[in-house]
C-alpha cells in the first residue's frame, strides 16, 4: 500500500533533518557500527548523525567519527547523497562520505560498537533495506543520489540513480 505521505522532494520542502554517513575504506576493507541507540538501534550502518547548526557535511563526518569510533577520518570526501522520507513525516537528507584512512584509536561507545568488514561480505541482511541498492556504487567509487520511503523499517519506495565511471 502507498504511503499518504508525499515524499518532501517532491513537494519542495525542506528534509527536517540533516545528517551524515562516513565509511573509512582501508585494504579492501570497510570500518562498519553496530548503532547501539536512536534511529536504526541494532542495525548496522557507518558512523554518523545530525549537522549541528553551523556546521557543514564534512565537519559533522568528522566529528560524527571521532565521537562514535574515536578516529578521525583522512582523505574523506563526499560520495553521494540519501533522501529519506517516512511515513510518520520524519524526513533526512544524508550526505555520504568515504574516507580513505584515519587516525586515533578505535574504540567502543555508548552509540556505537565499530567492526572492519570484508567489502566482499558487506552484512546487508543487518542494515537499512536501502543500502544494497547504494552501497556497491559507494565502494566502487561511483557518485549515487538515492531517494527512499520508509514505514517504519520497511521501505516501500525507492529510486538511486548512479553515475558510472567509464575508463
Amino acid at each position: 500500500m502507498e504511503s499518504p505521505i508525499r515524499p518532501y522532494w517532491e513537494t519542495g520542502e525542506p528534509p527536517r533533518e540533516r545528517a551524515v554517513l562516513c565509511f573509512i575504506l582501508v585494504d579492501g576493507r570497510v570500518l562498519l557500527i553496530e548503532k547501539k541507540r536512536g534511529l536504526g538501534a541494532g542495525k548496522i550502518n557507518g558512523p554518523g548523525g545530525r549537522l549541528e547548526p553551523g556546521e557543514t557535511p564534512l565537519q559533522a563526518a568528522v566529528r560524527e567519527t571521532e565521537e562514535e569510533v574515536g578516529l578521525t577520518p583522512t582523505g574523506t570526501r563526499e560520495a553521494g547523497s540519501l533522501f529519506f522520507q517516512f511515513a510518520d513525516g520524519h524526513s533526512i537528507h544524508c550526505t555520504v562520505f568515504t574516507a580513505t584512512g584515519s587516525t586515533g584509536t578505535l574504540v567502543e561507545t555508548d552509540e556505537a560498537a565499530p567492526f572492519w568488514e570484508d567489502t566482499s561480505r558487506i552484512p546487508f541482511s543487518r542494515m537499512w533495506a536501502d543500502d544494497e541498492h547504494w552501497f556497491p556504487a559507494m565502494l566502487a567509487g561511483e557518485p549515487f543520489t538515492g531517494y527512499f520511503m520508509f514505514e517504519g523499517d520497511r521501505m516501500i519506495r525507492h529510486d538511486v540513480r548512479i553515475v558510472r565511471i567509464t575508463g
